[in-house]
This record gives C-alpha cells, sequence and structure tokens, in this order.
C-alpha cells in the first residue's frame, strides 16, 4: 500500500508539473583519486582473501562467512594494491514552481585501464567488453511547504545523510556515493528538524513471499544555540528474505519443525541512538552513542560449524560511540588541536568447549555493532569502506590553515580489538586454543588541501600504520567484525592518495 501510495503521488505531481516547469540548470563533477597500498593486500582491496588458518585445526568452530581467510598480508613479499579511480556526474535540476523540482543525476565510476577499448597486441577493436556503466545515481520529484506547512516530500532515488553521516552517509568513501530509492518526508522548524523516511534496498520478485530488504528511520534533530544542539533517531534494517536450506511443507522441513531446526526468520535490525554537539568559544565537540537489538536470522545463518544448519536465535544487541573534543587557537594559521575516541561493542565465540568439540553442539555466532552505511574512516588501511567493528580506538591530532586555500592536518591513531580471536594451537584439537594479541597497532594520518578556486581542489593523503601484534595474529574486525584480518607477517603498511576534483 506505501508503495502504490507513492507511486500515485509521484504520477500526479509529474503530471501537473509538466506545463509549469519555469527554469532548467545544469552541474556536474569530476573527480579522479590515485590509490596505492604497501605492504597491505594480498591481492586487491576487495579480496578474495586468502586461508591464514588450515580447516584440520578449526573443526566445529563456528567462524562465520568468510571462514579463516583474510584479504590483508602485512609482508613485502607480494606485490601492492593500488588504482586510479574516477567518479563523473551530471545533474539536471527541473524548477516547475517555487514549491515543486525535479532532479536527475548521471554518474559514471570506473578504474582507470577497465574500458580501454584496443589490444595492442592484436588491434582487436573491443568496444562490446567495456559495456555501459552510466547509472541513475539520484532520480527524484520534490515539493516543499505541503498543506501550507514547512515540510517536504521527496521520492525517488536519492541521497541520504543524517547527522553527521557517521551511520548513514552519502558516500562509501569519499569519492564513491550512495543512493536510496526511497521516499523522504522532512519538517523544518525554526529550531527542529524531522526526518521520516522508507527505502528499498532491496526487491525480490522472484519468490511468493515478500524477500525484501527495506529501510525505514526517524530521525530529529534540535539546534538549541551555538553550544548545545541534540539529535535522536530510530533506524530499521528489515530483511524478510528466505534462509535455510529448505523451505516448504517437504518431509525434510517438518522433520525439522519437529527437532526445531533450521527455523530462520525475518531479521530486524533496530538501531537507537542520540548525538551532542556544539562550539562555543574556541572549543567544539561532537558525541554520538548507539545501541542496536532485534533479530539477526540473516548473520546467525551464516555460522555452520558442522556445515548444516546456523545459529537461529542469533541477536543483535551491541554499543556503539564515536566522541571528539577540540579546541581552535585564536592565533595565525588558526591551529585547531583535538582528542577522541571510538567504541563499537564486538563478540568473538568462535572458540569451541571438549564437549563441544567430542559431542558437537548448536552453533553460535558472532555478531558485533552494525556499522549500517557510514561515510568515516577511522583508517584507509584497515578499513577500506568504513566497516570496521569489534574494537576501539583513541586519536589526537592537529590541523592548520596557512592561508585562505590551504589547511593540512596530522592524526594519530591507536587501535585494540574489543574481543579478540583465539588461535587455534594444534590440529584436529580445536577446542584447545592460544591467547591472542588484541593490539592492533597505531596509525599516523597526514593530509594537506589546496583548493584552488571554488569549483577545483587538490588534496594529499598520506596514512602509515605501525603494525600491532594482534594483525599478524588475526582478529575478526573488518566486515562488521565478521572477517578475519590477519596477515603473515607485521611489516608497517603504507597508504597514499591524490585527490582532485572540480566541481560546476
Amino acid at each position: 500500500m506505501v508503495r502504490l501510495l507513492s507511486v500515485l503521488v509521484l504520477m500526479g505531481m509529474g503530471a501537473t508539473a509538466v506545463a509549469e516547469l519555469q527554469e532548467v540548470s545544469v552541474g556536474g563533477e569530476v573527480r579522479i583519486r590515485g590509490r596505492h597500498w604497501t605492504n597491505t593486500y594480498n591481492r586487491v582491496t576487495a579480496g578474495p582473501g586468502v586461508v591464514r588458518i588450515p580447516a584440520a585445526f578449526l573443526t566445529g568452530r563456528p567462524l562465520g562467512p568468510f571462514g579463516a581467510s583474510s584479504r590483508f598480508d602485512f609482508d613485502d613479499a607480494g606485490s601492492d594494491a593500488g588504482y586510479v579511480e574516477h567518479r563523473t556526474r551530471i545533474n539536471l535540476t527541473a524548477k516547475f514552481s517555487d514549491e515543486i523540482r525535479a532532479f536527475v543525476e548521471l554518474e559514471s565510476f570506473d578504474i582507470w585501464g577497465e574500458d580501454f577499448r584496443s589490444d595492442y597486441v592484436t588491434g582487436a577493436d573491443a568496444r562490446a567488453a567495456t559495456g555501459n556503466d552510466v547509472e541513475l545515481y539520484q532520480g527524484y520529484i520534490e515539493a516543499d511547504e505541503l498543506l501550507g506547512y514547512p515540510v517536504r516530500l521527496r521520492l525517488g532515488r536519492q541521497e541520504m545523510k543524517f547527522g553527521k553521516g557517521w551511520l548513514v552517509d552519502d558516500i562509501t568513501t569519499a569519492i564513491i556515493g550512495r543512493s536510496w530509492d526511497a521516499a523522504r518526508v522532512t519538517y523544518s522548524g525554526e529550531q527542529f528538524t524531522v526526518d521520516a523516511w522508507w527505502s528499498k534496498l532491496a526487491e525480490n520478485t522472484a519468490v511468493e513471499q515478500d524477500g525484501d530488504i527495506d529501510f525505514y528511520g526517524v530521525y530529529g534533530d534540535y539546534k538549541h544555540s551555538d553550544a548545545l544542539n541534540a539529535s535522536a533517531y530510530w533506524m530499521l534494517v528489515r530483511d524478510a528474505r528466505s534462509f535455510g536450506f529448505t523451505q516448504g511443507q517437504s518431509p525434510v522441513d517438518v522433520l525439522e519443525g519437529f527437532l526445531g531446526l533450521d527455523k530462520h526468520e525475518n531479521t530486524y535490525l533496530n538501531t537507537v541512538g542520540t548525538r551532542f554537539y556544539g562550539k562555543s568559544s574556541g572549543f567544539d565537540y561532537d558525541w554520538e552513542l548507539a545501541y542496536q537489538f532485534g533479530e539477526a536470522d540473516a548473520v546467525g545463518f551464516m555460522f555452520r560449524p558442522f556445515g548444516a544448519y546456523g545459529d537461529d536465535d542469533a541477536e543483535f544487541g551491541s554499543l556503539g560511540t564515536d566522541l571528539e573534543a577540540g579546541y581552535t587557537l585564536d592565533m595565525k594559521w588558526s591551529p585547531r588541536v583535538f582528542l577522541g575516541g571510538a567504541f563499537f561493542e564486538g563478540e568473538d565465540n568462535r572458540d569451541i568447549s571438549f564437549g563441544e568439540w567430542l559431542f558437537g553442539g548448536e552453533p553460535e555466532s558472532s555478531i558485533s555493532f552494525n556499522r549500517l552505511f557510514p561515510g568515516k574512516p577511522y583508517s584507509l588501511i584497515l578499513g577500506i569502506h568504513q566497516e570496521l567493528s569489534n574494537f576501539w580506538q583513541m586519536r589526537g591530532g592537529v590541523s592548520l590553515a596557512p592561508s585562505e586555500k590551504v589547511t593540512a592536518g596530522l592524526n594519530v591513531a591507536y587501535f585494540v580489538s574489543d574481543e579478540p580471536f583465539d588461535r587455534p594451537a594444534f590440529p584436529g584439537l580445536s577446542f584447545l586454543t592460544r591467547e591472542t594479541d588484541d593490539e592492533l597497532g597505531w596509525t599516523t594520518f597526514l593530509w594537506g588541501k589546496y583548493q584552488y578556486s571554488q569549483d577545483l581542489s587538490f588534496m594529499l593523503v598520506w596514512e602509515h600504520l605501525f603494525t600491532g601484534d594482534g594483525l599478524a595474529d588475526g582478529n575478526y574486525f573488518a566486515r562488521n567484525g565478521l572477517e578475519l584480518v590477519g596477515g603473515t607477517d607485521d611489516q608497517d603498511a603504507d597508504y597514499v592518495h591524490f585527490d582532485v576534483r572540480v566541481s560546476f
């Protein structure tokens, strides 16, 4: 019903607007970023991983979807990873009245060399192999002042960012955007702003049951003064996909129901949180705290230590928080010094008892705080897509503005695993483990930006990782705490990128 109503409203707005077109404007952006990692990845940033612990050491242990494989190596034995990424966007805004407009944005994201058309050896033309990678990144209709109130309705594919983007941002990395197919209502008062939305993350029309993934939420923001502002929110990811090896009314299903097996149902990831932020007399602060709860069958299904059934009692239940406070000195170059930290509660139930090793047992999942859809990077070496969890961090640094066009800064951070992984000690005896170091390491992050003009900027970044023993041993803190980050050595790692951006 909600979807039908949205379609009807959208069609009605469009039909009215055709005859009232007043103004059309065009804009866009071209962004190019070269990236290079040293002593970091086995092959490429996305994997696949390489097995770090042989299966003989892990019999019966519930490891999760990625097993004991790691994309990271932290050694200088193989080749390094690097590429140049290129994002091109062009948009059109059609204004029909002071209250109604339509916005369309096309995007192409490429890695240099992916679409070159000619084979220099044979001279063959490979146009057919390049494909069409232009996407509709955004496309929505927007109506303001609904019923005479300060309410805006936006229907269609759109970016969404709430607060500082700690949990929901319009980027996945600095150059790659994120958009939702959504219906969003925004109330904007003098002090209060409230957003409510429903979005479709996945549509599964191939099954009789629902099978979709939806993302709902309400986000409220209160602006009291420059020194005190507060936000509160509730977000829900509802995953109605079917999990389990058999579905329906077959004899196997009947037997499974009698034995209480394979009972995976819908997943409900609820996130409630609050944020306090402000600045006064040179001081600034930003603190956000969130708690997650709900059924986690989509994750529990992935923990199948004996190859048959997953954890059908899995639940979310973790805290996440981020705090930063700074002070800007009233002097030349306007230096700002800051201290901060973050904590994402983790869970690691991947060890088993002697009885479970001998007789088997019910699978138990390891579910850490889910980062949802963030845009805040804590490390460009350890967390390229900002999906790190099951860790805590302390950080500090300084930023400077030597001129109106030049800014620079240096950040230092320390990372520790919240719940470290117990490594197996002997083959065949997977219940025997040895202690794993929880220290992941230190990072230094040096950056500089030159704003040549309002439309053109250049940025250079260098991050260095002083690798801790916890990375050489291996801990589960990547991909929301589900993937092992473990190397073959403890060599320090580096990351460098150069970013050019022009908008129009």
